[in-house]
Order: structure tokens, then C-alpha cells, then sequence
């Protein structure tokens, strides 16, 4: 059959319009949703994201066993029934690309925390400008899990950039490379998993069985948008008037010094591309850890901050324009 005859297979619908080609639509709707996440952030009513999360918890409440094998099927019919929802859109929407990309702008607007992210660590950054270290430390499980109770401004300035590091892979970077690579099912299946990964991925003593397969799955998912990250914090530095060699060089250093399979590169890279210091003590709850040191600058203070997240909605609208550009590249 030659491309003529194939192009006159088509529906009229995606005949008449560029979204047609083969990726247009999904890779137009990436590039929208980014752009409402960038202008408007997450919805702040009735969030899916939300609602997905007290789903699952309410699943977990009724299924909660202190073993794997129940946590991964908790895991398994949590992540696979929202894969299935984006599959049942992409199917429903197939021929009918102004609508495909409606669906998927509205899937990245959902699922993109960047510039909620930017936010949460502006706020921090405000509340320590007025001293208000009660305020701060309050704000703090908005950005990390750690215990604030205590800590002084340092440690929240530092929990504050670390936090800003590792989710602009978790939070941005990563929904949109797995949009880019499957489209709907890649955008709703990689945030169910991350949230699960939230919920019941940290080692309490209720979750260090059950939720061993939400943590591994997050880990091999966040794999590879991890190293984007890192990447993307090097050549976007210039950017903002930080260190793309210092990013490098911090990277490949210390990145897999990090218990985190994958936080550790995103922090190191921003670390040596801010020229600070990053790691030291965590507190969570009865659970101490001593992290390693990412970096050879000073401690980070105060207008840090504003620094990292500059870099970092720069790591993530660079990841935006290339998830866009590679889901458009693809062929059928």
C-alpha cells in the first residue's frame, strides 16, 4: 500500500489537521499541560492526584497485611488500574486527536508538581525571612518527610534545597519523560506509582513489608528520569548563573553515595552546580539517619533557595521541551 493510499485510510478528522501525525497530539497536550502547570500549578480543588490518594489509602486500610506479597498486590492494583484508565483514554481518543490532546493536557496538568514545588520552598524561604522558625517548621512536611520539630534555620534552608533537588525529578521531570515515552497510560501510571511510593514507601514499622513494592517500583521507574535530571541541572546551570562543572564533577563524585538509588544524582548535581553542601543528619520520627556529604561548598543558607528553584523550573520546562519534541519525533 503506498503513503497515499495509507493517509486516505484515515479519518477525516485527523486528515485535517497537523495534530494527525503520529505523536502530534500527545506531544502537543505535554506541551500545554506544562504550560498550565508553569502559569497556574496544581488544581487546588478536587485534585485527581488527591482523590487517587485517599482511594488508596482507604484500599490499604482494608488490605494491609505485614508482608510483601500483600503490599505488592496492593501496589499492583493500585498502579495497574490507573494505567488501565490512561490505556481506556488513549484507545477512546485514537483518530481523534484534538481531543488526545485535550486528555493529555489536562493528564500533565494533574500530574505536574513543578511549579507547586517552586512554591512550597518559596514559602519556606518567606516564612525564614521573618524569623518565624514556628511557621517553617510547620511548612516543612509540605517538602519533606523528615521531623522539624527542632531543627533550626540551616536544617530547613538545607531539607528546603534537597527536597527542591529530588523532586524536580519526582514531581516533574519523571511524569514527563513517561508521558513522552507511553503517552496517557505513561502519565497515570508513573503518578499512581510515585504516590504510592509517598503513602507506603518509607521504612515505618507498618510499612516496612507492606510497602517494599510501592518503594522498588518508584526506585525502577525513577531510574533513568533521575539521570535526566541530573543532566538537564548541568546544561540548564548557565541558565541561572550556577556551575555546570560543578554540577558534573559533583555528580559523578558523589551521586551514588546517596542510599537513594536515584535522590542522590539529582542533589549532587544541584549541589556542585550551587556550590553548596548538601547530606548530614535526618531525623524521621525514631529513625536517625546520617547521610552522606553531596558536595564540597559551604552549607546552603537562606537565599539558596530561591536559587535551587530557579534551577530547577529551568531543569524541568527544558524537560518539557524535549519530552514534547521526542513524543512528536516518534513514528507509529
Amino acid at each position: 500500500m503506498s503513503s497515499a493510499d495509507a493517509r486516505a485510510l484515515l479519518p477525516a478528522r485527523e486528515q485535517s489537521t497537523s495534530l494527525g501525525r503520529p505523536g502530534a497530539a500527545t506531544a502537543a497536550g505535554l506541551a500545554l499541560g506544562a504550560l498550565a502547570d508553569l502559569l497556574l500549578a496544581d488544581p487546588r480543588r478536587r485534585h485527581p492526584v488527591a482523590g487517587f490518594g485517599q482511594a488508596a489509602a482507604a484500599l490499604e486500610r482494608r488490605t494491609w497485611r505485614d508482608s510483601r506479597a500483600a503490599g505488592a498486590g496492593y501496589a499492583a492494583v493500585c498502579t495497574g488500574t490507573a494505567t488501565a484508565a490512561g490505556v481506556l483514554a488513549h484507545r477512546l481518543t485514537a483518530g481523534r486527536p484534538l481531543a488526545r490532546a485535550a486528555l493529555t493536557a489536562v493528564a500533565t496538568w494533574a500530574v505536574l508538581g513543578g511549579t507547586s514545588l517552586g512554591r512550597a520552598a518559596t514559602t519556606m524561604e518567606r516564612h525564614l525571612a521573618d524569623g518565624d522558625l514556628t511557621a517553617a517548621r510547620a511548612h516543612l512536611p509540605t517538602l519533606a518527610g523528615r521531623d522539624p520539630s527542632g531543627l533550626a534555620e540551616a536544617d530547613l534552608v538545607r531539607a528546603t534545597v534537597e527536597s527542591v533537588a529530588e523532586n524536580t525529578s519526582d514531581a516533574a521531570v519523571a511524569p514527563l519523560f513517561w508521558g513522552a515515552v507511553a503517552g496517557l497510560p505513561g502519565l497515570l501510571g508513573y503518578r499512581a506509582a510515585n504516590t504510592l511510593d509517598a503513602m507506603v514507601g518509607y521504612r515505618s514499622p507498618r510499612h516496612l513489608h507492606f510497602g517494599w513494592a510501592a518503594a522498588h517500583l518508584d526506585d525502577v521507574l525513577n531510574w533513568l528520569p533521575a539521570r535526566v535530571t541530573a543532566a538537564l541541572t548541568v546544561l540548564t546551570a548557565p541558565l541561572v548563573g550556577a556551575s555546570p562543572a560543578g554540577g558534573w564533577r559533583t555528580w559523578q563524585r558523589d551521586g551514588a553515595a546517596h542510599p537513594s538509588p536515584n535522590a542522590g544524582r539529582c542533589e549532587a548535581a544541584l549541589a556542585g552546580a550551587l556550590g553548596v553542601r548538601l547530606g548530614g543528619r535526618n531525623v524521621y520520627g525514631e529513625r536517625v539517619e546520617e547521610r552522606p556529604v553531596l558536595g564540597e561548598g559551604r552549607p546552603p543558607v537562606r537565599g539558596d533557595i530561591g536559587r535551587a528553584v530557579r534551577l530547577s523550573r529551568a531543569v524541568w520546562t527544558a524537560a518539557a521541551v524535549l519530552a514534547a519534541v521526542a513524543r512528536l519525533a516518534r513514528r507509529r
